[in-house]
């Protein structure tokens, strides 16, 4: 399978283990392994220190799946399948589709959730965010894509890059929708519990249809990225065996140190998340008096969940070369809408991380000094 060269990996490549102040992560701050092994109880200290180096349970270790069905209400841990987030897509999308399906997508999003159904052959149509509402995704609006023929509504709620959330009512409209033209959805659920009002958290979306597939995972709302733990969870149980017949062929099983620290980051989701949130509410309320102090220069909105948002520059500049002389000059890196393949005056912000006010302090160094 040839695929297009990933947009937003190859722009990270570049930075993002050099520049100082990566302004446009989308990941929490990370904890470190001292800070989550000290979350541990007895059970999980005793399971670190006693851990065998050796293969482990292709579908995830049991007591790891026993935690990850308890986020949801109707999953059991048959019905879940622990692998790396990105494989989770790349095998849920595989199971799921063969060439000729038409299938509607969430657009912008991560670059795998639409390119691999066209690698597939499929036809996709996009379900993009309302302009003068932005970025506000309309239920009518996805409806007028549907066709008799469509296969799989793809869904990414919180949303990234735009940090956008359904209303539940919205949501409920969507979860009706497709139960009656009996559509399986692919609900990208990395950022939930990062709403920054709880009341706004939405059901997983697993719960719901029984032909839904959720993914979830713990590099963004856990701060965990390195532990590279992430799950598929669907009632369907020939899908899911479908699914775990295409994890022979990637990576077979998971890390076993991973399989623990993500045991006891998930016996501690409430501790974890919750720090976040807290990160998150403070930058942004420093990004709201940021923006404020320079309204001639940007769009800005303030998202209701994640770590992530896309404001703009004014007068639709393309947001190309002012991230590319930041990153050089003051050493802070912001993607660009074109990376994420939405309009060119927007770009990439993340607030998730503890160094933001060092990062607007640079930026607005640059601002004084460039932006005149």
């Amino acid at each position: 399978m040839h695929l297009k060269s990933f947009k937003l990996e190859r722009y990270f490549s570049q930075y993002e283990f050099s520049v100082p102040y990566l302004m446009c992560a989308s990941d929490c701050e990370p904890l470190t392994q001292q800070e989550l092994l000290a979350m541990a109880d007895a059970e999980t200290r005793k399971l670190w220190r006693d851990l065998s180096l050796a293969y482990t349970e292709t579908a995830g270790h049991p007591l790891l799946r026993q935690a990850i069905a308890g986020l949801y209400k109707k999953i059991v841990p048959e019905h879940v399948l622990v692998l790396a987030p990105e494989e989770g897509i790349f095998i849920a999308l595989q199971a799921l589709l063969k060439p000729s399906d038409h299938v509607v997508a969430i657009w912008p999003g991560y670059q795998s959730l639409h390119e691999i159904p066209r690698k597939l052959g499929c036809t996709l149509s996009f379900w993009k965010p309302e302009k003068k509402n932005y970025p506000r995704f309309s239920v009518s609006r996805l409806k007028s894509l549907l066709r008799k023929e469509t296969r799989l509504l793809i869904i990414n709620f919180p949303h990234n890059p735009t940090g956008a959330m359904l209303d539940k009512a919205d949501f409920s409209e969507l979860v009706q929708l497709a139960a009656e033209r009996g559509l399986t959805v692919f609900s990208d659920e990395m950022y939930r519990f990062l709403e920054h009002d709880s009341i706004d958290r939405l059901p997983g979306l697993c719960d719901l249809l029984p032909k839904a597939v959720t993914l979830g995972g713990l590099s963004k709302g856990f701060g965990l990225p390195g532990l590279r733990m992430g799950w598929l969870a669907t009632q369907d149980r020939k899908l899911w065996l479908k699914m775990a017949a295409w994890r022979d062929y990637t990576t077979i099983c998971n890390s076993a140190p991973s399989e623990i620290l993500g045991l006891i980051a998930l016996r501690n989701r409430e501790k974890i998340t919750s720090r976040h949130r807290k990160t998150i509410l403070a930058n942004l309320d420093l990004l709201e008096r940021f923006f404020a102090r320079y309204e001639d220069r940007f769009d800005w909105y303030r998202p209701r969940a994640g770590s992530i948002a896309m404001p703009a520059l004014r007068n639709t500049r393309d947001a190309g070369p002012f991230c590319a002389d930041l990153v050089k000059k003051q050493g802070v890196l912001l993607v660009p809408g074109k990376v994420f393949g939405c309009e060119a005056h927007r770009f990439r912000i993340g607030f998730g991380r503890k160094n933001l006010p060092q990062a607007l302090e640079q930026l607005e160094q640059y601002l004084k000094k460039n932006l005149r």
